[in-house]
């Protein structure tokens, strides 16, 4: 099965890794838990008979617990989990690269497209079907899609509550900390606050969606420009976006999904 998945995301480019841990534990836990809650009781039968039920919270994290690991090295040396872009790029260009695969920056892009195309072959395939479910999550998280020349925000260093940090350590894991919810609290309050806006958001192409992200990427940069150092200025202005990213990413990770199962 490992080898099946090698095959078929040979293409990506040998890259060097930014921060691999998108939106941490948490947030993956989140978004796949978004996701079960709006997929239907048939698809869901179909993923839980592959994952064990509930799998696909479980195991969300698993692609980046398996980092220093000889279990999959590529999907960290080829970049599978962030496609960095660089700043000030034009809407035709960033709807581009989700076609025209860029040279560098990361290999998120293709290998979603990849996943998904293996698992309506072989919906059975548990390591792509793990896969898929977390790098969902990454797809959606702003700093997945940061700026090339500066590691997708790990070289923007920050402080967050006096302590040292960077700008892609704050949106993998520190917003979402901030906020003192566990993952199911989480998810229910997502749920609770968005679900009226979904019906819009499965009409929304993938080109559409993707934009939406490297929109919130371009004003978190220019943020930065003026960002005083208040945390809790930052966490203010940014943790309803960060929430909205949360939302859409879990249901656009149960479109994908439905579409499979």
């Amino acid at each position: 099965m490992k080898k099946l998945i090698f095959a078929v995301l040979a293409g990506a480019m040998l890259l060097v890794p930014s921060e691999l841990r998108a939106w941490g534990q948490e947030g993956h836990r989140i978004i796949a838990e978004v996701a079960y809650h709006y997929l239907s009781s048939g698809a869901r039968n179909k993923i839980d008979k592959v994952l064990g039920k509930h799998g696909m919270v479980y195991a969300a994290n698993w692609p980046d617990e398996i980092k220093s690991d000889t279990i999959y090295p590529q999907s960290h040396k080829q970049g599978w989990h962030y496609q960095d872009l660089n700043g000030g790029m034009s809407d035709s260009a960033v709807v581009a690269a989700l076609t025209d695969y860029p040279k560098e920056g990361g290999s998120l892009f293709r290998v979603t497209d990849s996943l998904r195309t293996l698992l309506k072959q072989e919906p059975t395939n548990h390591d792509a079907l793990v896969f898929l479910i977390h790098i969902a999550g990454d797809r959606y998280c702003p700093m997945h899609m940061g700026h090339l020349d500066d590691a997708g925000g790990n070289r923007v260093k920050m402080k967050w509550f006096g302590s040292n940090t960077n700008l892609h350590t704050v949106w993998d894991s520190k917003l979402i900390d901030s906020q003192g919810y566990s993952y199911t609290e989480y998810t229910q309050f997502l749920i609770d606050k968005y679900d009226s806006t979904r019906k819009d958001l499965l009409k929304k192409s993938e080109a559409e969606m993707v934009l939406e992200n490297y929109h919130v990427t371009t004003e978190i940069y220019e943020y930065q420009k003026t960002f005083d150092g208040n945390t809790y200025h930052y966490i203010y202005k940014f943790h309803q976006p960060m929430e909205w990213q949360l939302y859409k990413a879990g249901v656009r990770l149960a479109l994908w999904l439905s579409e499979i199962y």
